[in-house]
């Protein structure tokens, strides 16, 4: 027995170096081999992360994609602020007239007026004084045959006269609906020839008659005209009374 146990432990001593060169060579052992998994180790620790590689190309650009649908249009946003004003541009060049309009509706005016002068030298008293030079009477409200001033267009009217005063004095009066309204009184100055004058403001209505005369008697009519001289008597509508616009 003993000489069994010899030979057995000479044959190990052998056969180590051999399986150790063969393990040197190859980290895995060929099954096949002899010394496949015989006194084989415990599995080693995994070893440490290695470092990151460096960082590969750029790559090309690849093709341009498909045009995507159009998306939903989003909600309004706040208004911004006024910017400054820019700066004027050139100015442009004149446009072409317009078309003519129609013919609108024009306001009536209403006019009346006279302005006429005496012919005769003395009048006859407490009677119209008949006016008979017509220096204006378009509308024809005034008659020179009675002297008197017809009031067509109800309103607001302003008389006058100047009258000349020569050989006695003058007493003169404006009437207006067999009423009196101003006297007027100028007495006479030998070898002097003198003015006379009135005026006044008068709401007429449609129908009133204006008239001048002499008051009172005889000896009161030094109204006088000649070619050189002249006695005059005028009227105006104002403006008229609001229901006839």
């Amino acid at each position: 027995m003993r000489g069994s146990a010899g030979f057995l432990l000479f044959l190990l001593l052998l056969l180590a170096p051999h399986c150790t060169e063969v393990a040197a060579q190859d980290v895995q052992p060929d099954p096949k081999t002899p010394c496949a998994n015989w006194m084989g180790g415990a599995p080693g620790y995994p070893g440490h992360n290695g470092l990151p590689g460096r960082d590969g190309k750029d790559g090309k650009d690849g093709a341009k994609g498909e045009k995507g649908e159009e998306g939903l249009q989003g909600p309004k946003g706040d208004q911004g602020e006024i910017g400054a004003p820019g700066r004027e541009g050139p100015r442009g060049f004149p446009g072409y007239p317009g078309q003519k309009g129609e013919k609108g509706e024009g306001a009536f005016v209403y006019r009346s007026a006279f302005s006429v002068g005496l012919k005769e030298r003395a009048p006859h008293p407490n009677v119209p004084i008949r006016f008979s030079k017509i220096f204006y009477n378009e509308q024809n409200h005034y008659d020179a045959s009675t002297g008197k001033f017809l009031c067509s267009i109800p309103g607001t009217y302003y008389f006058a006269y100047h009258l000349t005063v020569y050989l006695t004095d003058v007493k003169v009066s404006l009437y207006k609906k067999d009423k009196a309204v101003i006297f007027t009184y100028d007495q006479f100055q030998t070898n002097n020839v003198d003015q006379a004058s009135g005026s006044v403001l008068l709401h007429l209505s449609s129908g009133d008659e204006v008239w001048l005369q002499v008051y009172g008697e005889g000896d009161n009519n030094g109204v006088y005209a000649d070619n050189i001289n002249d006695s005059t008597f005028m009227g105006f509508l104002l403006y008229p009374d609001p229901e006839v616009h």
